[in-house]
């Protein structure tokens, strides 16, 4: 195993060598290694994992929280090579400070890449501008990626299986600037960034929320109409959930969109955006089937319908792409004693039909919407439709 790393960093070094230890050109040479090298067919993940568990003889390795976990399995002054486990990992879009590669070695992923186009710059941690996807693609085992440093690449991963393993060639830091992540359609942000102050707040709301304050939604208001623009951003991107429940959210907004104007209404997508994107998430602690996750990627990260369905072809080969989702939808189905629902979407409560004919209800509903047949206005089958379009699937109806 140790052979193995030692003898794919040295390739890095003799072929990045012959280039003057150009950072330009290390993305390329890191990527070209990998594909020859092939880790995926050249590494057995449990010999890994049994060679770091009880063989002391390891490199040093570092207190990083980047990975469940990260191993540090080549090392040299001028760049490293780690393994990265991947449980639950589905990464905010972000950028980084250094460049290299990663390869797939075990699982497999929704990758997505983006640019931005900054407009204004509020602070060095907060910028404005317009995030729009590039590519969305399906990483499988033995698929090797270059990373280039900065907004050279933007990205997000959302790994399909658990774990999800990857190998990453890259340098120590090339930029001194922030690394920043990004919320669609327009913010960008520094993570790293904290206001001790706010996040003591921030915590105290959450304090006055759980125990049922009648004052919550006002206090927010009170804060909205006294803090800056940044600050009072980061208090509504943190009370939205809140704040939906109460039924306040759009009460409270309306402070922030008469302060700051035309922006607010532009940083508003950005927090219900984000939001949405949060409860996806959140959804893969209790989702565990890799096709389930990979349904969970691709509304999360594609507002096109014939993107997801070319991404599911992909995917079942032979196999029709509707027939695959509408399967897919039949698997998530979820019935309490209280509704039937989908994902997040419920079954309308207005609607007087039997629970235990609901659920196909919702189904034929997607199954006819997802073929291009439109409801009636106003019956039954539009409501349900609607219920769709207002939860979490809306990308694909």
């Amino acid at each position: 195993m140790k052979t193995f790393f030692s003898e794919l960093g040295q390739a890095v070094l003799t072929s990045w060598g012959k280039e003057n230890f150009s950072l330009k050109a290390f993305p390329n040479i890191a990527t070209k290694i990998l594909q020859e090298c092939n880790p995926s067919k050249n590494i057995e993940l449990k010999a890994l994992q049994k060679d770091f568990l009880l063989n002391n003889n390891q490199l040093q390795q570092t207190n990083s929280g980047f990975g469940q976990p990260e191993l540090i399995v080549f090392h040299h002054p001028r760049f490293y090579i780690q393994v990265l486990f991947w449980l639950d990992g589905t990464t905010d879009i972000h950028q980084h400070a250094f460049s290299g590669a990663f390869h797939v070695l075990s699982g497999s992923s929704i990758h997505t890449e983006f640019e931005f186009t900054e407009t204004e710059s509020l602070s060095s941690h907060f910028k404005i501008g317009e995030l729009k996807k590039r590519k969305l693609e399906l990483l499988t085992q033995g698929k090797s990626v270059p990373i280039r440093a900065k907004d050279k690449l933007i990205h997000s991963l959302f790994h399909l299986d658990t774990p999800s393993v990857t190998v990453v060639i890259r340098t120590h830091n090339d930029a001194l600037e922030t690394q920043l992540n990004y919320l669609p359609p327009c913010v960008a942000l520094d993570p790293t960034h904290s206001d001790p102050l706010n996040l003591r707040r921030l915590q105290l709301l959450d304090v006055l929320h759980a125990s049922d304050d009648d004052e919550y939604a006002d206090l927010v208001i009170q804060m909205i109409n006294s803090l800056d623009l940044e600050t009072a951003f980061s208090v509504l991107q943190h009370t939205i959930s809140p704040l939906t429940e109460l039924g306040e959210w759009k009460n409270v907004f309306s402070h922030f969109a008469k302060k700051h104007g035309q922006m607010a209404t532009e940083l508003e997508a950005s927090i219900l955006e984000e939001s949405r994107r949060t409860k996806i998430s959140q959804m893969r602690t209790h989702i565990i089937d890799s096709d389930h996750r990979f349904f969970l990627a691709l509304i999360m990260n594609s507002s096109i319908q014939s993107e997801i369905l070319d991404l599911v072809s992909q995917r079942v080969k032979e196999e029709d792409s509707i027939e695959t989702v509408i399967a897919w939808l039949c698997e998530l189905i979820e019935v309490d004693d209280f509704s039937t629902s989908i994902l997040n979407a419920s079954f309308p409560e207005i609607l007087d039909l039997p629970q235990e004919l609901q659920a196909e209800q919702m189904i034929n509903v997607a199954r006819q919407s997802l073929l291009g047949n439109k409801p009636e206005p106003g019956s039954d089958e539009e409501l349900i439709l609607q219920a769709l379009i207002g939860s979490s699937l809306k990308p694909l109806f």
